[in-house]
């Protein structure tokens, strides 16, 4: 499913190029800060106008939406947009871009023997995924870059044409931090050394830290614990995302991850962060109540699994994700694994403006993805 019809070249370069005015204001105002009302308006004139060059660029999507019988326009809510499921991007290469214009593939997180999604960026899509990292990440670190500790290792961002979901999630937050140190080794064992040499060069300054969740606990916390070191981390701040099915067994939830880590070591800026490499850039930030924010140019819906209709505030459903920033392939309104509640909105005079997301967990059989679960599940495996 990858032939486009004759003359789409064209149409997919304005695809991939198009940026227009609402975009721009949703990425020109801070993040978070846009009223809902405002935002959803902001956000549908954008998201239509998506579907439809989408739709014409890349035929493998045009033909499901005649096939759903979905409308070319007119869309009076965000809810009867027409969205795709996640799995689709693991049998089907969905692309609104000629193959020369494929700056990169990304591919998502699969325990050996799964098929895993590939994502076809241009240069135009993945700048816009860089920009909108920035643009959320500024919300809690602000404009300065601090020394940085990326809880893994070195060799996850070796293949920069052809990222891993884990791969690119290092390599999306470097720019925010310098004189990195990578805290494991090949074999995923702390640099315990290391770790205090670095923390002792930069005692004086704000320290960034990067992991994926289930491996900042089982390979950075415990590893701490087991050497009984506890370094001071009270000038840190640890950005985290993923791995909550694997720590869910050991009854570790958000609250007890937090608490763990501020006792041994004085860490208490800690925010995690919910994305997929479907759609790279569009990170729903957790915010200072501890729930998930998504941005000004995403959104999301909890849809009903038995109805498929939107589900109320309060009501458990399965997770869609909405992001203006997939230009190259057709990934802005995805129906995702996932099962979440949406608790209202948020206040824009708290500066967490939004819908307020909880995820809990996987969708009953769906596939193990998520990086550090994946990355666990593997390992587990080959013991």
């Amino acid at each position: 499913m990858t032939a486009t019809r004759p003359g789409a070249a064209a149409d997919s370069k304005a695809a991939g190029t198009l940026i227009s005015a609402g975009l721009s204001e949703l990425f020109t105002r801070p993040q978070f800060s846009i009223p809902q009302d405002e935002k959803q308006q902001l956000l549908l004139s954008e998201f239509e106008r998506m579907t439809s060059q989408h739709r014409i660029a890349c035929e493998p999507y045009r033909k499901i939406m005649d096939a759903l019988g979905a409308p070319q326009s007119g869309y009076t809510s965000l809810e009867a947009l027409p969205y795709l499921p996640v799995s689709l991007f693991k049998t089907h290469r969905l692309s609104s871009v000629p193959e020369d214009q494929v700056f990169k593939v990304m591919t998502s997180s699969g325990t050996t023997g799964q098929a895993v999604s590939q994502v076809i960026l241009d240069r135009t899509t993945a700048d816009l995924q860089s920009k909108a990292l920035a643009a959320v990440m500024a919300r809690v670190l602000g404009n300065q870059r601090h020394p940085m500790v990326i809880i893994d290792t070195p060799n996850v961002v070796k293949d920069r044409k052809r990222f891993s979901a884990r791969g690119a999630g290092v390599l999306g937050m470097l720019p925010f931090g310098r004189r990195h140190f990578y805290a494991l080794n090949d074999e995923m064992e702390l640099d315990l050394p290391g770790l205090e040499a670095f923390l002792a060069r930069h005692a004086e300054e704000p320290i960034l830290l990067f992991g994926f969740t289930f491996m900042v606990w089982q390979y950075f916390l415990r590893a701490l614990t087991s050497a009984g070191a506890f370094p001071n981390l009270s000038n840190g701040t640890l950005i985290h995302s993923g791995g909550w099915k694997a720590l869910a067994e050991e009854a570790v939830g958000n609250v007890e991850f937090k608490s763990a880590l501020k006792e041994a070591t004085g860490l208490g800026r800690v925010h995690n962060f919910y994305g997929m490499v479907e759609q790279v850039g569009s990170v729903f930030l957790e915010g200072d109540d501890n729930f998930l924010y998504p941005p000004n140019f995403a959104e999301v819906i909890i849809r009903d699994p038995q109805t498929w209709e939107p589900a109320p505030d309060g009501t458990p459903g399965v997770v869609e994700v909405l992001s203006v920033l997939p230009r190259s392939y057709p990934g802005h309104v995805l129906l995702t694994e996932d099962l979440g509640v949406v608790h209202g909105t948020g206040d824009p005079t708290s500066g967490w403006a939004g819908k307020r997301l909880q995820i809990l967990g996987r969708v009953p059989r769906s596939e193990l993805r998520g990086c550090s679960d994946t990355h666990a599940s593997d390992r587990a495996g080959r013991r």
